[in-house]
């Protein structure tokens, strides 16, 4: 029986072991999802805290719960591993690996390349191998592909080994949107790829979307990111318009959302933070750069988003020149540092920029953070204040970065003495130089 058959009846028999390289917020889910769907997965990965919550039944992620983790560990269908030789005994892999920028944010897939290169150590006869980290159009076939088939003695793809992209489709915090129920695009080398792949993902995934190559299927990641990048960053640059008009954005833009059609919402904020549309969007262009072509959009949009932090610090300096203060030796309280709503993510959220700006300026800077109870940012240590009343009250300004849904904004606003909100947390109209006068309620500020 030729390989690809074996495979096939292995995963529609739930037979197939599964090996997912990198626990993150990525792995873990996708692990999970394998797991429940009746494979057994063993998880890779070089931190030994992860492995070791994996083996314990425990949970890492927030968006992954305890007790599944703890039900897949104890019926035998999840483990976890900081040893690439149980490759050996695995009919499938799937890497999910970090794929950030590097200091001149051009595309680092040191991660990428260094799981490839250790995968193709055990790279065996009938395996399938899985690319779902981000990355730019053509890393599967020019960067996965030589160095299986070097390292694996002239196994040929198709024929021996399986390779495909499927791009990871992650939103941290979302419960309506999970890896299950997310459409999973897929695009494998050869056909006999494709078949394979569609057949794995189908058979954990309610729907599985074929493209007809790697390319197209990291391309479509790009453009997925690559638009709401660009969207984004329109909408700020919308709100640097309106307040040169002396207009409100969030009531322009709401009043333009209530167009059924030929309009879709998107607000503006403090930057762009997260794992992906900071990021994304810059692998595109990079490797556009290498081709001698500027893709304009993306680096218009990524000027406009990163200059966000600075508009926002200027507003801070602006609403205390107002009531005669400078910023310097003045408190600020940032609510709010996760790179957005309800997460504890903290991977480029643009409220460390504002941060590091305000303290560079001779802020005292105080912070609370439902989800984020300690970071430490470019040699900067912070924990979040015990008390929301008390540090409202200690400050001479409140920042919002992020609009924690646990918050009573309505009171919190009306504590602050001073305040820039990023998110126009109360309505459209909300934007920043709220007030109120003396006396506020020291409730908590937080509803459960």
């Amino acid at each position: 029986m030729a390989l690809k058959e074996q495979l096939l009846r292995k995963i529609f028999a739930r037979q197939a072991r599964v090996a997912v390289v990198g626990l993150g917020y990525v792995g873990l889910p996708l692990a999970v999802t394998f797991g429940e769907a009746g494979f057994e997965v063993v998880g890779i990965d070089i931190d030994a805290d992860k492995v070791r919550h994996i083996n314990e039944g425990r949970s890492y992620i927030e968006d992954v719960e305890d007790a599944k983790v703890g039900r897949l560990a104890q019926d035998g269908r999840l483990s976890a591993s900081a040893d690439y030789a149980v490759l050996t005994a695995c009919d499938v892999v799937s890497i999910c690996v970090p794929t950030p920028l590097g200091k001149t944010r051009a595309p680092d897939i040191s991660f990428i390349v260094r799981a490839a290169e250790t995968i193709a150590q055990y790279l065996h006869p009938g395996m399938l191998v899985a690319l779902e980290s981000t990355t730019f159009p053509g890393t599967t076939t020019e960067i996965i592909l030589p160095r299986c088939t070097r390292a694996a003695g002239g196994l040929t793809v198709g024929q021996d080994f399986f390779l495909c992209f499927s791009p990871e489709r992650v939103d941290p915090g979302r419960k309506d949107w999970t890896t299950k129920n997310t459409p999973k695009v897929m695009g494998g080398v050869t056909p006999a790829c494709q078949e394979v792949a569609a057949a794995l993902y189908g058979a954990a995934i309610d729907c599985v979307v074929q493209v007809s190559s790697p390319e197209a299927a990291e391309m479509t990641k790009l453009l997925e990111n690559t638009f709401r990048a660009v969207n984004i960053g329109l909408a700020n640059e919308v709100l640097l318009i309106c307040d040169k008009l002396g207009l409100n954005a969030w009531e322009v833009i709401e009043a333009a959302a209530t167009k059924p059609f030929g309009f879709m919402k998107f607000l503006p904020g403090p930057g762009l933070g997260g794992h992906c549309i900071p990021v994304d969007p810059q692998y595109l262009s990079w490797k556009m750069r290498t081709l001698g072509y500027t893709a304009r959009f993306i680096e218009l949009a990524s000027d406009v988003n990163r200059s966000m932090p600075w508009y926002w610090v200027r507003k801070v300096q602006d609403a205390l020149n107002e009531v005669g203060k400078p910023i310097r030796g003045s408190t600020i309280l940032v609510i709010g540092v996760a790179y957005k709503r309800d997460v504890s993510d903290l991977r480029e959220a643009p409220a460390l920029d504002i941060i590091s700006l305000l303290h560079d300026k001779g802020a005292h800077i105080t912070y609370h953070d439902l989800h984020v109870p300690a970071f430490e940012h470019v040699g900067l240590a912070l924990e979040s204040a015990p008390d929301l009343g008390m540090a409202l009250e200690a400050a001479d300004c409140v920042l919002i970065a992020a609009d924690h849904s646990g918050y009573d904004w309505e009171w919190i606003h009306s504590a602050s003495r001073l305040m820039v909100d990023t998110r126009a947390t109360l309505k459209p109209g909300a934007l920043s130089l709220a007030r109120s006068e003396g006396g506020a309620d020291r409730r908590s500020g937080v509803v459960f």
